[in-house]
């Protein structure tokens, strides 16, 4: 549409149904998994009513990324540790998408267990798809969430590609937003017997190498998080919830 500025000059302006568009492209762009896409900053409190301490502090923190972003943030992200279902990647979708609805940035999600898998995938003579192309929107991205970090068995190739993925975007100043499993603690069990080792918590440490956790600790703010596993909650609750059935015993 075509407006006059305060000069008496007619400029275009976007509509409303123009920017509407705009950012249903960058969220598509962004890449949510389906079972995602319903997670923002806002929900993360009324899905979760009584909250642990660890996971308001972490909605705040989240919060307060994306107030400062990105003067503020200086291409740090955030690394969200704690156990499965305390919602780490409910958090880190949040800043995602607020960022891209809000801010216009070009973000994008990653799992990187499938991260993995599609890169070792393209070297298939067979596939058309090249490493070069599937990473270079991962460098690029001006946010990019890569949830799970750790899932995948640890080995030498493992190791070289996390490092050429982090080191990248540390260099280039992006920001991204890591979840993890895995606390953010030093590789142990050199030690230890085979039996010894098999039986301990592993840590980031012993999933993605020592120095590449170096790494992060420059990259991202920590935000550890804590409370019991919110799914299953829920479908203890859901469970319950439920009507007697004259079939049940």
């Amino acid at each position: 549409m075509r407006v006059v500025n305060p000069a008496g000059k007619w400029i275009s302006r976007a509509c409303d149904c123009q920017e509407m568009e705009r950012e249903q492209r960058r969220l598509a762009a962004a890449h949510i998994p389906e079972r995602y896409r319903h997670c923002s900053l806002d929900n993360y409190v009324t899905v979760r009513s009584k909250t642990h301490t660890s996971q308001r502090e972490a909605r705040r923190t989240a919060c307060s990324f994306v107030n400062e972003f990105p003067v503020g943030t200086g291409g740090k992200g955030l690394l969200f540790t704690g156990s499965i279902g305390v919602g780490k990647t409910h958090l880190a979708v949040g800043v995602l998408s607020r960022l891209v609805q809000e801010r216009g940035v070009k973000g994008l999600f990653c799992d990187y267990r499938e991260l993995l898998k599609s890169i070792q995938n393209s070297y298939n003579a067979q596939v058309q798809t090249t490493e070069l192309e599937l990473l270079k929107p991962v460098f690029a991205a001006e946010v990019l969430v890569l949830d799970d970090l750790g899932a995948q068995k640890p080995n030498d190739w493992v190791w070289d590609t996390v490092a050429l993925i982090l080191n990248s975007r540390y260099n280039d100043k992006r920001s991204t937003i890591i979840t993890t499993n895995y606390a953010d603690l030093p590789a142990g069990g050199g030690n230890l017997t085979d039996v010894d080792r098999a039986a301990r918590e592993q840590t980031l440490g012993d999933r993605i190498g020592d120095r590449m956790r170096s790494r992060l600790a420059e990259m991202c703010v920590r935000v550890e998080m804590t409370g019991e596993d919110y799914r299953q909650s829920v479908k203890r609750a859901s469970f319950g919830d439920k009507p007697h059935s004259p079939l049940s015993s």
